[in-house]
This record gives structure tokens, sequence and C-alpha cells, in this order.
């Protein structure tokens, strides 16, 4: 017996794109039964999906998932690993709660202390090392350890203007999106041109040594902010997030059409 991908979105819960976005990435391959290719899922497949779905409501990430379902790695190491992840986000939580209290103390003070509360108190735990695990999985530990020495060697000030920077680029996508901007249109085009030169910026990233992110790097990306809603909600959710995705499509057609990087 087989299912489509819609009656197994039903059955699970899990929603058309994730599963899809399973099959991509070789987690969930579907079975293809007809010359169109639609997705359709046999009992091997459903027993795999109830394996992921433990195993990611555990925590695990989607490389330590694979790696315990196609190596043979055993559960419960998998899972240590994470113990480790989970106690680091842990720390930071606490480290962040505490940051938001000594700043409710000192506005309760005073609140007119505002410009004399320390960066470094308010900004204690917001920091990217969250995304450790998913970066080290997705393009290896030494892109994550070149970027994380350059993040912390910006210091306080460099971080701050880097993330104005980042919120800057961010509300750009939004308004072309919101303007109806065609993705080919020069409009849109700046803003991606943008965003290369933003990634491209980053000690760690494909790429960086020549200025811009390696061709299949940001595409790869591109796909990601869709398929993911967290990144997703950088860039007004889902449908902004695609527009995203399509003026990069187009900005890698044509700045990369030399067939360099």
């Amino acid at each position: 017996m087989q299912w489509s991908i819609q009656e197994i979105a039903r059955l699970t819960g899990v929603t058309s794109r994730t599963l899809r976005h399973y099959d991509a990435v070789g987690l969930l391959p579907a079975v293809r039964t007809t010359a169109s290719g639609p997705r359709r899922y046999d009992r091997t497949a459903l027993v795999r999906l109830q394996r992921i779905l433990l195993l990611r409501d555990l925590g695990l990430g989607l490389g330590d998932i694979a790696e315990v379902l196609d190596t043979g790695q055993d559960e419960a190491e998998a899972l240590r690993h994470h113990l480790v992840s989970l106690r680091a986000e842990q720390d930071r939580l606490e480290r962040q709660i505490a940051s938001v209290e000594r700043t409710v103390a000192a506005l309760e003070e005073d609140p007119e202390a505002k410009e004399d509360i320390m960066a470094k108190d308010m900004l204690d735990g917001f920091d990217h090392t969250q995304y450790e695990q998913e970066v080290t999985e997705r393009w290896g530990r030494d892109a994550y350890t070149k970027s994380d020495a350059w993040w912390r060697g910006l210091g306080e000030d460099g971080q701050r203007q880097w993330k104005e920077k980042a919120e800057a680029l961010s509300k750009a996508w939004t308004d072309a999106a919101q303007a109806g901007h065609d993705p080919a249109s020069d409009e849109a085009q700046a803003v991606a041109a943008r965003h290369a030169e933003w990634l491209g910026s980053i000690p760690g990233t494909p790429g960086h040594e020549q200025g811009r992110p390696e061709r299949e790097y940001l595409l790869g990306l591109a796909d990601m902010y869709v398929a993911d809603e967290r990144f997703g909600a950088n860039y007004g959710g889902t449908e902004g997030a695609a527009f995203v995705r399509d003026v990069l499509r187009v900005y890698a057609d044509r700045a990369y059409a030399d067939g360099e990087y």
C-alpha cells in the first residue's frame, strides 16, 4: 500500500513542504510511481518517518538523524552528543534571562539611563552560537569556527553595527516584496547584490576569499529560507522568503554566468 504526500501530511501532521524537504536532502526518499513523478510513500517510509519524528522531537538535527538511521550510529550516543548542545543552549538561555533582568532593573531604577546600560549586559546571551550545530551540519566545522572567530573579533560595537546592517537588509527585502517588484527587476536585483555582498563578507562563507558566496551556496541558502520557517520569518514569512529565493535565483543566473565560483 502506498500513500500520497497529502495523505501522509494529514496522517502525521507534518507539512507537505517539510516532507518535500526531507526527500530533497535524502532523509526520507519518496517512491514515485507515475511518469509525472508525484511523491508517494510506502510502509517502509512510514516507519522511517516515525523514527525521524521521534528523534526530531528529542531535539536532534537532521544531520544527526540521518547518521542514526543510515550509518547505524547508536541512538544513545547521538543523544549524548545532543545533550552537550542542550546544556550549552541552557547556559545561553540563562545568560539571556539574566541580561533581560538586568536591563529591566536598570530601566525601572532610572528610566532616563537607557544610554548608560552597558551593551555587553544588554546583549549577553543574544548571539549566533545557538546555530553552531546547524551550521556545522550544513557547511562543516571549519565554516563555523571561522565565522565564530570573526564574530567575536568584531567586538560590541562591530556586532551591533552588523546586526543593524542585517536588519536593514531584511527590511529592504520586505519592502521590495511588498512593492510587488518582479524578481528580475533592477530594484529586486539591487537588493540581491547587497545580499550576496553581505554573505561574502563573512569568513567561513564558501567563496568569502573571492568576495561573494559560491553559486551553489547562495542557491542553497535561498531554498533554505523557504524550507525553514525560522529563516523565512526574517523576510516576512513564507511568501516573502519565496520572493527572496526567486530573486536570488535570477541573480545567480546573471552574476555567475561567467562560470566562476
